[in-house]
C-alpha cells in the first residue's frame, strides 16, 4: 500500500485499509455520462455562458453579446442596481469623497443616498464598528488561526451568540444584522491578522480601536498599521478597491452560495459565513495572491523589465508549463465573462499608476502593463486561437495591496470586506423574492447492488 494514499493516523493502531484509495475509486464518475445526460457541469452551458437559475436587481455583469449562437466580445460593463460602475466611481471621486459607504447603501437599498441618508448611514457604521465586550479576547485572541478567512468565518458565526434575535427573518432584522456585519467585518479581519501575526509569526501585537469618524478604508489601514498612519492617496485607492469588489452579479460562486443558503431559511450569520467559505477558495477569491506570487517570480527571472522580447519569452514559458508553478496559467489574465475589458481592472489600474509614482515603483507598474498588453497576443499564437482576452481585476489588486504594505494574508479578507454588502443585498432579495428553497436535480448513476451478509463480502 502506498503510504501517501493513506492519510489516516495509524499511531494508535495499525491501519490496513486504503481509505483514500477507496474514496477515489468509488467517487469517480465517467466524464461521458455528463454528456449522455446533458449535465451542465458547473452550471455552465456548452458555449461557456452561465445557466440562468434566477433573477436579480442587485448587480449585472456584461462582457459579450450572443448573436446567432456566437459569443461576440464586447467592452466589459458592471452595474450596481442599474448604475454603471464607471459613473459611480467618477461621481464620488470628482467630489473628493470616499465611495464605499455610498456603494453599500446603494446595494442594500436600491437607490443612491441623499446627503442626509449618507450621513446617517456612515454614522451608523462608524458607531457599530466596535466588537461586543469580550469578543476580541474570547473569540479572536484565545483562538487565533493561521488563515484569516477561516477566522473571519468563525467570527461571523460567533456573532450569532451576541445577537438577541439572531434567527428572525423579518427584513428590518436582516437589514440591522447586515449593516452591523458591514461595519464589523473589517475590524474582525484586522484583529484576526494581528492575532495571527503575534501567535504564529511571533511579532508584536497591535490592537487599535476603530475611529468612528473615519471611513471603512481609512479604518482598515489604521487597524493594520502599527503607527495607524496612512496617506490620503492610500486611503483613496483602498476605498476604490472596496467599491469595485462590492458586487459581481448573482451567479458568482459566493453570491450564489448566499442565495442557496438563504433560501433554506437559515440565519444571516450562517449565510454570510458560508459565502466567506466560498470566497476562500483559490478558484474564487484567492486569485490575487497567485498573481502577486507570479509577478514576484517574473521580477526575479526577467532581467530587463522593459524589454518586450524578454517579457514575451517569460509568458511563453508560463503557457508551456515551464515557469512559476508550471500550471500553464497566467494569473490575472482572462475572465469567464469579460472579454475586451474588465471595468474593475481599468479603474484600479488608473489609480495604481498614481500610487506607483508615490511609492517609486513605476518600473514595476510598467512590467504589469506589459504582461497585460502582451499576454493576449502570445496566448493566441501559442494556443492557435482567436480567443479575446483581457486583464481581470486580480492582476492589479495584489500589486495595489502590496504597495499599501498590506500583508498577503489579508488579500482575500479584503475581498470579503468589500463583498459583504453585495452578499447581504442578495440575501435580502432572496428572502423577499425567492420564496423557494433552491434544490437542483442530480441524476443518480450508481448501478444497483445486492446486499451481502458481512461474512460473505
Amino acid at each position: 500500500m502506498n503510504k501517501e494514499d493513506n492519510l489516516i493516523d495509524s499511531s494508535s493502531s495499525p491501519v490496513r485499509t486504503n481509505y483514500s484509495g477507496l474514496a477515489k475509486q468509488n467517487n469517480t464518475i465517467p466524464r461521458d455520462l455528463y454528456e449522455k445526460y446533458s449535465v451542465k457541469r458547473g452550471l455552465r452551458n456548452p458555449d461557456g455562458t452561465g445557466v440562468v437559475v434566477g433573477l436579480t436587481e442587485v448587480g449585472e455583469v456584461h462582457g459579450y453579446i450572443m448573436e446567432e449562437g456566437d459569443k461576440i466580445p464586447h467592452p466589459g460593463r458592471l452595474r450596481y442596481r442599474g448604475f454603471d460602475l464607471y459613473d459611480l466611481v467618477e461621481g464620488f471621486q470628482k467630489e473628493g469623497r470616499y465611495g464605499f459607504e455610498e456603494t453599500c447603501f446603494l446595494l442594500l437599498f436600491g437607490k443612491l443616498p441623499t446627503i442626509e441618508e449618507l450621513k446617517d448611514f456612515s454614522q451608523y457604521l462608524g458607531n457599530h464598528r466596535e466588537l461586543p465586550p469580550g469578543f476580541i479576547e474570547d473569540m479572536i485572541l484565545k483562538a487565533p488561526s493561521g488563515d484569516i478567512m477561516n477566522k473571519l468565518a468563525r467570527s461571523v458565526l460567533a456573532s450569532y451568540t451576541f445577537d438577541n434575535n439572531p434567527d428572525s427573518l423579518e427584513i428590518d432584522n436582516i437589514v440591522k444584522q447586515s449593516m452591523s456585519l458591514i461595519a464589523q467585518l473589517p475590524v474582525m479581519a484586522a484583529y484576526a491578522y494581528q492575532a495571527k501575526k503575534h501567535y504564529y509569526d511571533r511579532q508584536s501585537l497591535h490592537i487599535h480601536s476603530p475611529d468612528p469618524q473615519l471611513s471603512t478604508a481609512e479604518n482598515l489601514l489604521r487597524l493594520l498599521r502599527p503607527d495607524k498612519e496612512f496617506t490620503k492617496l492610500e486611503a483613496e485607492i483602498l476605498d476604490l478597491s472596496l467599491v469595485i469588489h462590492a458586487e459581481h452579479g448573482g451567479g458568482n460562486n459566493s453570491a450564489f452560495t448566499m442565495h442557496v443558503v438563504s433560501s433554506s431559511g437559515t440565519d444571516t450569520y450562517s449565510s454570510v459565513s458560508s459565502a466567506i467559505g466560498s470566497l476562500k477558495g483559490p478558484l474564487h477569491g484567492g486569485a490575487n495572491i497567485k498573481v502577486r506570487q507570479m509577478m514576484e517570480d517574473a521580477m526575479k527571472n526577467i532581467e530587463h523589465w522593459d524589454d518586450v522580447s524578454e517579457v514575451e519569452s517569460y509568458i511563453r514559458k508560463l503557457l508551456n508549463k515551464e515557469g512559476f508553478d508550471k500550471s500553464g496559467l497566467i494569473y490575472g489574465m482572462g475572465h469567464a465573462i469579460y472579454t475586451i475589458s474588465d471595468p474593475r481592472a481599468v479603474l484600479l489600474k488608473k489609480k495604481a499608476r498614481s500610487l506607483a509614482v508615490e511609492k517609486g515603483r513605476e518600473k514595476e507598474f510598467h512590467l504589469y502593463h506589459l504582461i497585460e498588453t502582451l499576454t493576449p497576443k502570445v496566448f493566441q499564437e501559442f494556443k492557435k486561437t482567436d480567443r479575446v482576452m483581457c486583464a481581470n481585476v486580480d492582476l492589479y489588486s495584489g500589486f495595489v495591496y502590496n504597495m499599501l504594505s498590506i500583508p498577503w494574508e489579508m488579500f482575500t479578507p479584503i475581498f470579503a470586506i468589500a463583498r459583504i454588502p453585495g452578499w447581504c443585498a442578495h440575501r435580502i432579495e432572496e428572502i423577499i423574492s425567492g420564496g423557494k428553497i433552491i434544490r437542483p436535480a442530480y441524476k443518480a448513476v450508481a448501478k444497483k447492488k445486492i446486499y451481502k451478509e458481512l461474512d460473505n463480502r
